[in-house]
């Protein structure tokens, strides 16, 4: 190559490219609308077809434990296979899964265990394809010429604004055609996904299977799960993080798959309400992501987390249990939600300011696991508790454990470091 075709090289990769890093977020915000839809959908689809709480919460456990699973063994597989393939892998069979919903309830086949196996299905796949996506963000966002901090602030509100889509459209959605035919459109919005991922990111380097990997065999992948998890035990504060979002997901898989669902269709005014009551958390959480995206770089992070993660979770579920009507309850979630946008841009922005990048896949996927591993007993056991001991008691329970947890910020010094990660953790 010539000293000038050299220079020219060098120019190219030096210009910033925004459009890969677009395509991923237009890409994630078509998926994460199609889960909105399912989230919606599924668990009206249960109460509908059975009136059980418990039959609800089993199909979420179902849902969440090949999930939970998945995130903690797709690290390795993901720099095996690319995040590019990943990603799409991920789309296409999650769509077929959740599309046999709808397809076999027509047909008059579906029996209750095919629709938790096919959940099953759609768990254990569609971990793979969000952590290939959130570990990619960062290397675009250097692609971009865009700094960290605020292209994970996008990432987020991206996310969240596809469940505000998602969410309100499902409600009424649901309302004038049923569940079966939001589920479809889930189903077209994986395919959408996965066409946007293949085609815009294709030339990225960063989504490419990783070179030089050693064989894949039974020794390898597990000293790479093992080098993921060592990694994470170090990082006193990631520990901390990864344990309160454990219970805490846990008991935000509670309110959406049981409590917030039959409260909808008890006490208010049926999907409707539900995806209005979803949409208000989703718009307030986009809100939050962008304000944190303008202004999360001049404020202490620590203090910050702490305050919105109380905001965040329990009020919520007290509102419900006490508060009769549809107003409250909506005025809290939209407060709430403004406070959950804020949670998850500074949990990325620390992940990744401490974890180097040819770690990122494996650390994050055992992150993930970890931060997933109560969530299915979340939806299970608020399910039997609901139709044991009442709808009332169960959101008071739910919500004082909630209260309790989100104190930890405050209380546990490993926290101080939310506010001094930038630049560490580059090495083991």
């Amino acid at each position: 190559m010539t000293v000038a075709a050299t220079d020219r090289a060098d120019e190219a990769r030096a210009t910033p490219d925004r459009r890969p890093l677009g395509t991923l977020l237009a890409a994630n915000l078509v998926s994460i609308t199609g889960n909105a839809f399912a989230g919606i959908g599924v668990p009206w689809f249960v109460l509908q077809t059975t009136g059980s709480a418990s039959r609800a919460g089993l199909v979420a456990f179902c849902g969440m434990l090949p999930l939970a699973v998945s995130a903690l063994a797709a690290g390795p597989l993901i720099d095996r296979i690319g995040r590019l393939r990943a990603s799409v892998l991920s789309d296409l069979v999650c769509g077929t899964a959740i599309g046999l919903i709808p397809v076999l309830q027509g047909a008059g086949v579906l029996r209750f265990w095919q629709l938790c196996l096919l959940m099953a299905v759609n768990g254990l796949f569609q971990a793979p394809g969000e952590t290939a996506r959130q570990v990619l963000a960062p290397d675009l966002a250097d692609h971009a010429g865009i700094p960290l901090t605020r292209a994970m602030s996008l990432y987020t509100g991206a996310s969240r604004g596809a469940r505000l889509l998602g969410a309100a459209a499902a409600g009424v959605l649901i309302t004038l055609f049923g569940a079966g035919p939001v589920l479809l459109l889930d189903t077209a919005s994986f395919g959408v996904s996965a066409l946007l991922v293949a085609l815009g990111v294709r030339r990225v380097p960063a989504a490419a299977p990783r070179r030089n990997a050693p064989p894949v065999n039974l020794r390898t992948y597990r000293e790479e799960l093992r080098e993921g998890l060592v990694f994470l035990l170090r990082q006193r504060l990631l520990l901390a993080v990864t344990l309160v979002l454990m219970v805490t997901n846990g008991l935000d898989q509670a309110w959406s798959a049981v409590l917030l669902p039959v409260h909808a269709e008890r006490d208010l005014g049926g999907s409707t309400d539900l995806g209005l009551l979803a949409g208000l958390f989703a718009a307030g959480a986009l809100g939050g992501s962008l304000l944190h995206a303008a202004l999360g770089a001049r404020l202490p992070r620590r203090t910050l987390y702490a305050c919105c993660l109380l905001v965040s979770g329990g009020p919520r579920m007290l509102v419900a249990a006490f508060t009769p009507g549809l107003l409250p309850l909506a005025v809290t979630l939209a407060v709430a939600g403004i406070a959950a946008g804020v949670l998850n841009p500074i949990v990325s922005t620390v992940l990744y300011e401490l974890v180097p990048p040819t770690l990122r896949s494996r650390v994050t996927g055992v992150l993930a696991a970890g931060v997933l591993l109560a969530t299915p007993l979340g939806g299970l056991a608020c399910g039997y508790l609901v139709d044991r001991a009442g709808l009332t008691t169960a959101l008071a329970l739910v919500g004082g454990a909630y209260l309790l947890v989100t104190l930890c910020p405050s209380a546990f010094l490993s926290w101080r470091r939310t506010d001094t990660t930038s630049g560490e953790g580059v090495s083991l």
